[in-house]
Parts: C-alpha cells; structure tokens; sequence
C-alpha cells in the first residue's frame, strides 16, 4: 500500500463496538468490493469497501468477515477469508497477503483461505439464528451494477432462507459517524496533503494554463505524499465553469482575469479530505471578485460557529442560506424590497446559491450521517458555502473540513491558504 501501517487497535476496536451492536446468536458477514471491470481485459484501480476497510483494515479483493461473538467455538467468532496465493498470481499479480500480514493488518487471529469458506460458513450457521447483511444504503444513490454485498448476501438468503435476516449498514452508519483518534489523524494527513497541492499549483498557475495541466501538478503531489489519490473526481473549473457545481471535464484553457474554482481532497489510506478554494488566474482579484470572494470568506467563518453538538445539517443549512442571502442584497444581486416579495417557495438566494453547505466526512467524501443527525464530539463535515453568478463569470466556493468537540470546533484545514492576501502572495513570489 502507498500508505504508511495502520495501528490495527482501530480494526479491533471497531468490531467490538459493532459486536456490542448486534442482537444475541447472530453472525455478520462482509464481502470486500469487487473489481470493476473496465473493457478488454482490464480492470479499474481496485478501492476497497469502506464498511469493509473499517471492520478490517484490509485492502484487497476477495476477502470476506465472518463476525459470530457468541459462537460457542472461539476460533470461528472472527474469521477472515482471504486469497490463497500461488506461483501463477505471484507472477501475473503481484503480493498477495499473507497469513500473517493479514493478521498484523486486522488484528483477527483466524485467517483462512477463500477455498475454505462454505465449509466454515455452514459451521457457523448450523448454530446461529440471525444473520447481518451489509447494503449500500446512501439515499442518493441508485447504481444500476450490484456491488458484491448485495450480489453475494442475495445468494446467501437464497441459499439459508429460514434464518432472520437484518441490516448491518445502520450499525455501521451510527459507528461511523464518530471518528476515532485514529481516523481523525488519518482525515488530518489527506487535508495536510491536500494543502501541500494547494500551495504547489499556487505557484505554477498563469494565463494559458490547461486545467488537466494543473490537475496533473496535483496528482504528482498527491503521490509522493503517498496518498491512494483523490478522494473524488476533482473539480478545476476556470472562467465560467466555476458556475458548474460538479464540472469535471477539466479540459478548458484558463484565461487571464477569470477566476479557478478548487474542489478537490487528498483520499489517504481510504479516508478523504474534502477542500474548495477559489483563486484569480492572474494572480490579482478584481475589485468585484474581491467583494464576491469576501462575502463568501465571511459566511464560512461565521458558519463555522455553528459546529457545535447539538446542531445539525439542516440548521447550518438555513443559517448559512439567509446569511448569503444578506450578502447577496449587498452585493447588488437584488434587493430587500424583491426578497420580501420573493416566492418562498423559490427564493431569490437560490439563483446564486443551490447547494448545501455541510456533509458528513470520512472513509467517503459523502460519508454517512443525514440532514437531521444531531451533531456529536468526533463527527467530521464540511463547510462550503458559495456564490455563483454565472452572467459575471464568476464562481465562488470556499470549503472546509470541521471536526465536531466538546468544546469550539477545529478546522483541520486551518494552514490551507484562505485569506485573499495569502493567495496573492503566494501565486506572486
């Protein structure tokens, strides 16, 4: 792996507290993601998981856990499958784990070869009732490929229709959503490498850039930082793609007196950082880019207050939509007498602001946890309000990365260059 070894402390005690979380005499089972086909013989970069990365800290395909706390064998309580290697792999493929290394890695004692698991698996539920499945349950999505938990846990119910069957994804949802020390040190490393990009294509960016030439900067230094690569596809919009929320084409030329839009993040050992900055192409804001960006600068600040336990998304979404909606009055995109007059079904902020301003962060960019869960000491999300006034060219997006507290909130991206004076020192040295 590119990255450096994970305590595997953060393996274990994940499982236990999924343990703690299931009904007595079940079993859970997880299967690693599969890969992806992509044409011909090949296949996409292998991404593992990520209910099954935080269960085991295994980062390889065709693995599957078997978790049976009350099984009356202690070896089959934990089982991890793995491949069994041989000269033909080793070749073609590569190192596989061994034995050992998958111990090391996961902290689980039985390891055991693929070969071997519809023995052990009809072992374990000749004397158990309940079986845990694991879903895809992020209310967004809808792919039309089934991933392998689905496939295979179809299979399962088919095979051993007589048993109780029960979702594990709302245990792990509620367990993922507070992040460990661990994985905090984890999220902070992919934000620092975030940062370390940032301020490399601050000093390379001028007019006649190509943004797939900027991307490609930090792709180089998201790799000899030993990050896995982007946590999702990034964002490098010049000019009027800046006004194109998810614009991922990254082929246009950036032009002198337009602005960069930024959403990228470092993905470090499968946790990703989620970052927005907003920069002049020419180095210099213009007057009115300057009044736009600094609007926004001041409604991230301010919103940032809000992460504190008690609140939740919802909230930070309509503090943060009337804040801009004041900014925008004063900004001269319309005026407290059309507000008032305004359809609040539709209002007027929406035009130039039409996205939310938190998720939750973690071993996704969008990671688990809805727009109502009360926010609580260790969850992490973002901040990232914007402006886009597409008539003008210009779009805005400044966003970081907030770890709840017991006390003020902490901004793991507080060295990522904000202030419009460090952005012009650093792309003007």
């Amino acid at each position: 792996m590119k990255y450096l070894p994970i305590d595997n402390k953060l393996f274990i005690d994940n499982r236990e507290r999924f343990k703690k979380m299931m009904l007595p005499d079940s079993v859970a089972i997880f299967f690693s993601n599969d890969q992806q086909p992509r044409n011909g013989d090949q296949y996409f970069p292998f991404r593992q998981q990520s209910d099954f990365f935080y269960l085991t800290g295994i980062d390889q395909e065709k693995s599957i856990l078997i978790i049976a706390p009350d099984n009356r064998t202690k070896k089959l309580r934990e089982i991890l499958f793995i491949i069994k290697t041989n000269e033909q792999i080793a070749i073609w493929e590569g190192h596989k784990y061994t034995k050992d290394e998958a111990r090391i890695t996961s902290g689980i004692d039985n390891i055991c070869w693929l070969e071997d698991y519809t023995l052990l698996l009809n072992e374990v539920l000749a004397t158990t009732n309940n079986v845990y499945l694991n879903r895809n349950e992020y209310p967004k999505f809808f792919p039309e490929v089934e991933d392998r938990n689905q496939r295979l846990g179809n299979e399962l119910r088919d095979s051993f229709p007589l048993y109780s069957y029960h979702r594990a994804a709302p245990i792990l949802a509620n367990l993922r959503m507070i992040k460990s020390n661990y994985e905090i040190d984890l999220i902070q490393t992919a934000c620092d490498i975030t940062n370390k990009a940032f301020v490399r294509v601050l000093k390379s960016i001028a007019p006649g850039n190509t943004e797939f030439e900027i991307e490609a900067e930090i792709d180089h230094e998201f790799k000899i930082n030993r990050a896995n690569g982007h946590g999702y596809a990034p964002i490098i919009a010049s000019g009027k793609n800046s006004c194109v929320l998810h614009y991922i084409d990254n082929d246009s030329t950036c032009k002198a007196g337009d602005l960069l839009l930024f959403d990228f993040g470092a993905e470090y050992a499968n946790y990703s950082a989620d970052m927005s900055r907003t920069i002049p192409v020419s180095g210099k804001f213009s007057d009115r880019q300057k009044d736009c960006y600094n609007a926004v600068l001041r409604v991230l600040k301010n919103a940032i207050k809000l992460y504190v336990p008690g609140n939740t998304i919802n909230i930070i979404n309509d503090e943060v939509n009337m804040m801009m909606e004041k900014e925008m009055i004063n900004l001269g995109l319309f005026t407290q007498a059309e507000v008032d007059k305004q359809d609040k079904e539709s209002p007027l902020y929406k035009k130039y602001f039409m996205h939310g301003t938190a998720h939750f962060l973690g071993l996704d960019v969008h990671d688990v946890g809805g727009k109502e869960e009360t926010f609580k000491p260790g969850m992490i999300l973002t901040c990232e309000p914007g402006i886009y006034i597409l008539d003008e060219g210009i779009g805005i997006r400044l966003e970081n990365d907030i770890l709840i507290t017991d006390d003020e909130p902490i901004n793991l991206m507080h060295a990522i260059p904000i202030e419009i004076a460090d952005i012009e020192r650093i792309m003007n040295q």
